[in-house]
């Protein structure tokens, strides 16, 4: 029994972050047995490349696990660019925010292959922890942790106003029953963004930890998807306590 191993040409395919998913994918192939059939001794070429799908269902399934391997490794990059200072905030915001955009789209395109996405990574070798950490949070960098940037009395006292706008909207939202993953994060990202704008505030202010894991609690969820009961009036009281915590530190700055 013949038992050779094939070597995978990917180097006809465009995107970095496919050749590299690919090249994971393949080492559950890489071993055949290519036992004697009637007379035929032909052995496949070293360099033939393996086909992973038959049909264009699987063409499709593979295409799509291979979008979100890139998009999680692309986040990865960006993120340490940030980190480094390799790339401006206003750049930074808008790249982010369009791949959780790109991300969750894809996410929902291989849901039926990838329930557990901490699962896919460690199942093709996804060393992406900061890409996993922002794609958890559901934002950029810089709406989660203040830019310091435009804090000037003016700048201050429109982000106050506008700190408080999102505490209302956010609670008549719930109070109006309006209890879907869509109707909620919006206001909840706008409200994490003016919190941190809000220069006079602590830096260990109880509501920015309240309104962080509320979004890492609706970015797990689908947008169709609604908080129960039990969680709208966790929320409330969450929110609630965190408006009054938030006149009170006003007050003695």
């Amino acid at each position: 029994m013949i038992r050779p191993v094939i070597v995978l040409n990917t180097v006809s395919f465009a995107s970095c972050g496919f050749r590299e998913f690919l090249s994971v994918l393949f080492q559950e192939f890489r071993l055949y047995d290519f036992s004697p059939r009637d007379n035929c001794s032909t052995v496949p070429a070293l360099d033939e490349e393996v086909r992973l799908y038959t049909n264009t269902i699987d063409r499709e399934k593979y295409e799509n696990l291979a979008d979100l391997y890139a998009i999680i490794v692309t986040m990865e990059h960006l993120e340490k660019a940030y980190i480094k200072d390799s790339i401006k905030h206003t750049d930074y915001t808008p790249a982010c925010s369009k791949l959780i955009a790109q991300y969750k789209t894809a996410l929902n395109l291989v849901s039926d292959h990838v329930p557990d996405i901490e699962k896919f990574m460690k199942e093709y070798k996804l060393g992406c922890p900061a890409a996993a950490n922002r794609f958890k949070i559901g934002v950029p960098a810089t709406i989660e942790h203040s830019t310091g940037a435009g804090h000037g009395s003016g700048a201050s006292a429109k982000y106050v106003a506008e700190t408080v706008t999102h505490f209302i909207t956010l609670m008549d939202t719930l109070k109006l029953n309006m209890k879907a993953v869509d109707e909620l994060h919006p206001i909840l990202s706008d409200l994490m963004q003016s919190l941190n704008n809000v220069s006079s505030l602590p830096a260990d202010f109880e509501g920015k930890a309240k309104v962080r894991k509320w979004l890492i609690t609706l970015n797990s969820m689908k947008a169709s998807d609604e908080i129960n009961a039990e969680q709208v009036r966790q929320l409330s009281f969450d929110m609630e306590n965190s408006y009054n915590a938030f006149y009170r530190s006003l007050s003695k700055s």
